[in-house]
């Protein structure tokens, strides 16, 4: 399973990332926010469509950790308060993730499933779901789910943003510029894999080599950039997901869910029940975690039904981002619980309307993008 060119994707992009953190060219990129706001749900607006775009290339928990330093100041010299900020912000990196395949370790492994299947995928294959789902949560939270969070007082960050800042002030710009460069030439080479001839793996790597070798980021910092438990899990659930398969496991569980709803269901309904149950398990368990389990047993119910399995996979994929609601299901979630001044029933408030909004959006457009029986 670890010689699998996506867990290999995964590692690279690992790399990749990081050195847009080294260099402190994603906190450039964040502070642009100060720039283009006037009042508190621009700012709202601002942070989410930055961290989510952002999120789409590189690791969610990077994407929004940078940030956080940052918006706190701004909440800090505006006035406003973080904790109607801050939740967002991460929010917006899960919702983010969905933009492309390289968004989040899951992503791939619903990917992967794919391919086995025989089933083409493309680089921007969540997207039709993912940036809708963007859009409409950055229009939930600017009228609806910021009024959900509390308004408490801000906790001084100053340390936090201060050590941020030094330990990016003295990397040379052409590392920062080097950097950037890198990540859009392979997140090209990834959308033009086709014409180019050079699979998205491949050109992953040579983007991590040139980072190492032009110095831009250490062999060390490349090195600990890696989350070996997410490389871990990733390669293991390949056997995990084949075992299923090859001893019928899988199929034995789809067929206790198929007889739970009846004969022949519908297969929207088979489509809200994988939503609902990933959901469950994804605000508990780590994200990764739950599309490993629940990927192949979706499959085994597609093909139970004898349907694509597109639609299915993508629902799990994309419900095992849904951790809104408990401070635990992500871990940038945990980051702000402090700062922002949260408790556990914040999450659920602002985080419970988020997903039925997810859940209903992948109602809708899921059955219509990538049909049950085309």
């Amino acid at each position: 399973g670890y010689v699998n060119s996506n867990v290999i994707l995964c590692v690279a992009m690992f790399v990749v990332g990081q050195a847009l953190f080294e260099t402190g060219m994603a906190n450039k990129i964040g502070s642009i926010v100060t720039k283009f706001t006037k009042n508190e749900r621009m700012l709202i607006i601002a942070v989410m469509v930055i961290v989510g775009v952002m999120s789409g290339f590189l690791s969610n928990t990077g994407t929004a950790a940078v940030p956080i330093p940052v918006v706190c100041g701004i909440a800090d010299e505006s006035g406003y308060s973080r904790s109607r900020l801050l939740m967002p912000l991460v929010f917006a990196a899960a919702l983010g993730g969905n933009i492309s395949i390289i968004g989040a370790p899951g992503n791939l492994m619903g990917v992967n499933v794919l391919q086995n299947l025989g089933i083409k995928t493309s680089f921007f294959m969540y997207a039709p779901i993912g940036i809708p789902m963007l859009i409409f949560g950055i229009l939930y939270f600017v009228f609806i789910g910021y009024k959900l969070l509390p308004g408490g007082e801000n906790v001084a960050v100053a340390a936090v943003e201060k050590d941020a800042k030094k330990q990016t002030a003295d990397v040379p710009k052409w590392k920062q510029i080097t950097s950037l460069v890198v990540l859009i030439l392979v997140i090209a080479a990834m959308i033009f894999e086709e014409e180019i001839g050079l699979s998205i793996h491949i050109s992953a790597c040579i983007g991590a080599c040139i980072l190492v070798l032009t110095g831009v980021i250490s062999e060390k910092a490349a090195l600990k950039s890696i989350d070996l438990k997410v490389v871990l899990l990733f390669g293991g659930s390949l056997a995990l997901a084949n075992a299923l398969d090859v001893t019928g496991t899988g199929t034995l569980i789809a067929d206790a869910i198929v007889k739970l709803l009846g004969q022949n269901p519908n297969p929207i309904v088979l489509l809200a029940v994988i939503f609902c149950v990933t959901c469950l398990l994804t605000n508990f368990m780590s994200n990764t975690a739950t599309t490993a389990l629940m990927v192949p047993i979706a499959v085994s119910l597609a093909n139970s039904l004898g349907a694509d399995a597109r639609a299915v996979v993508i629902a799990t994929v994309i419900a095992g981002s849904c951790a809104y609601a408990t401070p635990i299901g992500m871990p940038a979630n945990t980051m702000v619980v402090g700062l922002g001044g949260y408790k556990f029933k914040d999450y659920v408030k602002a985080g419970l309307p988020l997903i039925l909004v997810s859940g209903v959006l992948c109602m809708i457009l899921l059955p219509i993008l990538f049909p049950f029986y085309p």
